[in-house]
């Protein structure tokens, strides 16, 4: 609450203090007259010359009783340690403004529910800076030389590893990817990777695992062995067999998957509702009809747009074609300063689509050309593999052997992973953040679309857009703090401030 600080004396210690609470009858929860609330305050100067003050209280919670609070007030109220996070600009209603985070139990509140009741308990100075929900990445194979398809002795430290890495670069949440393998290096993999809350100890929570593979097209494999490959010309029980439909439902959170491929297009209603998994089209010579009868069965994803893809061609788009929302125009009419802009995705039954922004999967003008498409539907993502975070060398990417390494045909000595003797892409190693700051720059974008594209989209495209991807009341308190130029510098995983010296302990 704020108060004129010339209607209270100076005040440097807690001392008794009754706030009345005005009745507010358009709320079936309030009082029917006025509640005196005997309570402890202090008052704190956040800006010496404002003549304004913040004020702390913690209530008398016997009296509180039956008093007409809604349960959500008594709840907060009565709660642990109040965060309150003030001085920056947040980003929440696809807006960036003055604003302040409160945050509590790990996730964040409303302030209005203390009004004139209880105050924060720590306040944190932003100093200025962007305030925004932690990253999401979709597509993780691997980092600081682990992979999830690779490390089946040690899967669980690799985990902890990766998991504990990518939280210190701003990203919260993420999901493990596990490439094209055999049916037994599912079983063993899945149930240790799947759904994982996000913690100090942790580190950036687990949504489930991404499995990316192996129904796919040979074609279109790009670095996965082909020897893992196949078809499900059985439908659902295929899938059953590779993966083990427990899995899927409790382990797994999307696939890829090539739909024209024997039997895969028929399975996709029941992986969506008998699975409740989403499915993605990638790593496919689809054409443009058969991607259209997939996205119209469900699946909602494209994955990494025009890598491991047919290339778009003018009488037949293929996958590449869905973004031109056939069965939803868009315009720019009656959209803030006539932006393309979206709102909200949940309107279009356009696909989303992830975007490998490194500058070397996709040419900075595809990527324009896609965000300018459909910029509500774009998922940044990684697909990061073990060498992000390590040095150049050799790595072992299952039984392949990847060189990464400034490319020889780029200028500004970017870095890539090429399986060795090729230039086949094997994945990239590039951080999300980073992957925030070129999109932005390829498709000059504001600073807002830009973080939600690897924030608040992915989400939508998983179905948790409540809880991650986004700072608004009740979602989850994975915060960062941002410089205008998108460097990380404060990460906060479920209300709890990440630092290498806390991570992992």
């Amino acid at each position: 609450m704020i108060v004129n600080t010339g209607q209270f004396p100076d005040v440097d210690e807690a001392q008794d203090f009754s706030y009345v609470l005005p009745s507010t009858p358009t709320s079936s929860h309030s009082p029917s007259k006025d509640y005196v609330y005997p309570v402890q305050c202090f008052f704190t100067l956040p800006d010496p010359h404002s003549g304004l003050a913040m004020l702390s209280a913690t209530p008398n919670f016997d009296l509180c009783k039956g008093s007409g609070l809604s349960t959500e007030q008594q709840t907060v109220i009565s709660g642990s340690q109040i965060t309150q996070i003030y001085n920056c600009r947040v980003i929440r209603g696809h807006a960036l403004d003055f604003d302040e985070v409160w945050f509590q139990n790990g996730r964040i509140i409303n302030p209005a529910l203390l009004y004139g009741l209880r105050g924060p308990d720590v306040r944190i100075d932003a100093q200025g800076l962007i305030v925004a929900p932690g990253l999401v990445d979709v597509q993780l194979n691997g980092a600081f030389g682990y992979d999830f398809s690779f490390n089946l002795d040690d899967i669980d430290k690799c985990l902890n590893a990766v998991s504990r890495g990518i939280l210190l670069q701003g990203c919260t949440s993420f999901c493990p990817t596990v490439v094209s393998s055999t049916s037994k290096t599912y079983h063993t993999v899945l149930p240790h990777i799947g759904r994982r809350p996000g913690s100090l100890r942790n580190g950036a929570e687990s949504l489930g695992a991404h499995v990316e593979g192996p129904f796919m097209n040979p074609k279109k494999k790009g670095a996965h062995e082909q020897a893992c490959l196949r078809a499900a010309p059985n439908g659902l029980a295929d899938f059953d067999e590779c993966y083990g439909l427990d899995n899927l439902r409790e382990h797994v959170c999307y696939m890829t998957l090539a739909p024209e491929l024997d039997g895969v297009l028929g399975a996709i209603p029941n992986l969506i509702n008998q699975c409740g998994i989403v499915v993605s089209q990638g790593h496919s010579a689809a054409s443009h009809e058969t991607a259209l009868q997939a996205h119209r069965s469900g699946a909602k994803m494209i994955t990494h747009l025009f890598n491991a893809m047919t290339s778009f061609h003018h009488r037949d788009p293929g996958i590449v074609g869905l973004l031109g929302g056939a069965e939803n125009n868009y315009s720019t009419k009656h959209k803030p300063n006539n932006s393309l802009y979206d709102s909200d995705a949940s309107l279009s039954s356009r696909a989303f689509y992830g975007l490998i922004c490194d500058g070397i999967h996709v040419h900075s003008n595809a990527v324009k050309i896609a965000y300018n498409s459909h910029p509500a539907g774009a998922i940044l993502v990684t697909d990061a593999m073990g060498a992000m975070g390590l040095p150049d060398g050799q790595y072992k990417l299952g039984n392949m052997t990847v060189d990464v390494g400034p490319l020889a045909d780029m200028k500004d000595n970017t870095r890539a992973a090429v399986i060795q003797g090729t230039s086949t892409l094997a994945g990239s190693i590039i951080t999300l953040i980073e992957c925030v700051r070129k999109f932005k720059e390829f498709t000059q974008c504001s600073l807002v679309e830009a973080i939600e594209a690897a924030t608040l989209h992915p989400a939508q495209m998983l179905g948790i857009e409540h809880r991650k991807g986004t700072l608004e009341y009740g979602a989850d308190a994975d915060i960062i703090f941002l410089t205008d130029d998108l460097q990380v510098e404060r990460v906060f995983v479920r209300g709890e401030l990440a630092t290498p010296e806390t991570v992992g302990n």
